[in-house]
C-alpha cells in the first residue's frame, strides 16, 4: 500500500465545523492526517470529527472563538495533548458584514471582521509557530484569503479590506519564517456554498445568484471540495511559499 500524502500529520483546521474547513478536515483525514475540528459551533466540530472517525480517520473536536486568546490556545494544546505534535495550521476560519454601503457597516462589525480574519491568525501564530521551532522539523501554514482581497468590489469594503490584509500578512510571514523552513500561503477562493454567501450577495435570490455565476468564467461558484484539493496542494508541495492561490474559476482574470 503506497504511503498517503499526509500520512501522521497533525492538522488543526478552523472553521472546521462546515464549508471549506470542513470539506479540507475530511480530505486531509483522508490522506492520513490527524485533524484538530475548530469551530465556533461546537456541536459542528464534533460532528465533523465524528464522521473522521467513522471513516477510518483520527480526529478531535473543539469549539473555540479564534479571537480568543484562551480558545486558541485550548486547540493548540488539544492537538499536543492528543497527537504529540503539529505539522499544519489552516486559518479557514471567517467573517463578513453584509454587502451594503461602507457606510452603513457598523464599528461592531467592522471589529468582529477584522478579528475574525485577521486577528485570529495572529493569535494562532503565536500558539503554533513556538511549537513549529520547538520540533525543529518546520511547518505549514494556510490562510483562507479571498478573490475579495485581489479583485474588491463594491459592497464589501470591509471585508474586501480584511483579506487584503490576509495575503499581505501571508506574503510577510512567509519571508520571514522561510529560513525556518516553515511555510506560509493562501487560498483566494471565489464566492462559494458556505453560510456566508447570502452575506456577501447582499440577498439571495435566484436573480442575483445568477449575476455572481455569470461573472466567474467557469460558470459557476466554489465548492468545498475545490478549496479542500488546493488545501492539500499547499500542504504537500514543500518548494511553495508566499503565495496567494486564486480557485476561482477565472474570476480574476
Amino acid at each position: 500500500m503506497s504511503k498517503k500524502s499526509l500520512q501522521d500529520k497533525v492538522a488543526i483546521i478552523t472553521g472546521g465545523g462546515s464549508g471549506f474547513g470542513e470539506g479540507t478536515a475530511k480530505l486531509y483525514a483522508s490522506e492520513g492526517a490527524k485533524i484538530v475540528v475548530v469551530d465556533l459551533n461546537g456541536d459542528a466540530a464534533n460532528r465533523v470529527a465524528e464522521e473522521i472517525k467513522q471513516s477510518g480517520g483520527d480526529a478531535r473536536g473543539i469549539k473555540a472563538d479564534v479571537t480568543k486568546k484562551a480558545d486558541v490556545a485550548a486547540f493548540a494544546k488539544l492537538a499536543l495533548d492528543a497527537f504529540g505534535r503539529i505539522d499544519i495550521l489552516v486559518n479557514n476560519a471567517g467573517y463578513t458584514h453584509r454587502n451594503q454601503p461602507m457606510l452603513d457597516v457598523s464599528e461592531e462589525q467592522f471589529d468582529r471582521v477584522f478579528d475574525v480574519n485577521v486577528k485570529a491568525i495572529f493569535l494562532a501564530a503565536k500558539e503554533v509557530i513556538p511549537v513549529f521551532r520547538a520540533q525543529g522539523t518546520g511547518g505549514c501554514i494556510i490562510n483562507t484569503a479571498s478573490t475579495a482581497g485581489l479583485r474588491p468590489r463594491p459592497g464589501l469594503v470591509w471585508y474586501n479590506s480584511s483579506k487584503g490584509a490576509v495575503i499581505t500578512m501571508t506574503k510577510s510571514m512567509a519571508v520571514e519564517l522561510a529560513p525556518e523552513k516553515i511555510r506560509v500561503n493562501a487560498i483566494c477562493p471565489v464566492a462559494g456554498e458556505t453560510g456566508m454567501l447570502a452575506d456577501f450577495m447582499g440577498q439571495d435570490t435566484a436573480e442575483i445568484r445568477a449575476k455572481f455565476v455569470a461573472s466567474v468564467p467557469l460558470g459557476r461558484l466554489s465548492l468545498p471540495q475545490d478549496i479542500a484539493e488546493s488545501a492539500l496542494y499547499l500542504a504537500t508541495q514543500t518548494f511553495t511559499t508566499g503565495v496567494a492561490l486564486e480557485i476561482d474559476g477565472g474570476r480574476c482574470i
